[in-house]
């Protein structure tokens, strides 16, 4: 397999992509593909991104294609005998998904005014109401999943799955910008980023030499 993603310090769906895989435990290539550079609008317009019409990620596997996060989540789940991702169990299984679509769906205003940013964390400010309205949602949706689900387990489900992939981003947003959270938050914060992906992620997000500066503004 062969995954295309965006710079690892701002890319938060190719964050999700490559989890997804990493979670896998399938051999794939990695392909980081600059955003934003002078040569990105000719890159993108290439025969390997034209299925995602130049959106990252997007993951090849021979003649099958699959682009969105989510799609990839759910391709390598059929691909790995649906024992790799989601839990077990039917209710738990239901609202694991159901939070997976909401995030994918939602939280706007978050994702506009506070985008990934890996290498930064600014000082605490006031955020917006309606960033304080997903910020509250989302920690609704942590509790009800670590209260009815989590069990002895770090992450929403106990262990780590679709779900804390695709609210990886947001808990690097919470941090990059030094949000608000509830108090039982950072402890399961802290095991998404402790996590070996995260931290292989995280340490090539470092690496990276690229400086993309819409993405470097602290928010007023």
């Amino acid at each position: 397999m062969k995954l295309y993603i965006g710079n690892k310090a701002y890319s938060s769906w190719s964050l999700r992509g490559w989890l997804a895989c990493k979670q896998a435990g399938l051999p794939f290539e990695e392909v980081v593909v600059p955003l934003y550079d002078d040569a990105w609008e000719k890159r993108r317009e290439g025969d390997e991104f034209a299925p995602s019409s130049g959106k990252v990620p997007i993951l090849w596997d021979g003649d099958a294609v699959v682009w969105d996060s989510l799609a990839i989540v759910e391709y390598l789940n059929d691909k790995t005998g649906n024992t790799m991702f989601w839990p077990t169990e039917p209710a738990a299984r239901a609202m694991a998904r159901s939070m997976a679509a909401e995030m994918h769906s939602s939280f706007a205003a978050l994702r506009r005014k506070h985008s990934m940013n890996i290498r930064q964390v600014y000082p605490p400010k006031t955020p917006d109401a309606d960033v304080i309205q997903d910020i509250g949602r989302i920690m609704e949706l942590w509790a009800q999943a670590r209260a009815r689900f989590g069990g002895e387990g770090q992450f929403l489900f106990g262990e780590f799955g679709a779900a804390d992939i695709m609210f990886a981003p947001v808990v690097t947003r919470l941090v990059t910008y030094s949000l608000p959270v509830a108090r039982f938050a950072p402890a399961y914060m802290n095991a998404v980023l402790q996590h070996p992906f995260m931290q292989d992620w995280i340490a090539g997000a470092q690496e990276e030499e690229w400086v993309i500066q819409q993405f470097e503004a602290d928010p007023v």
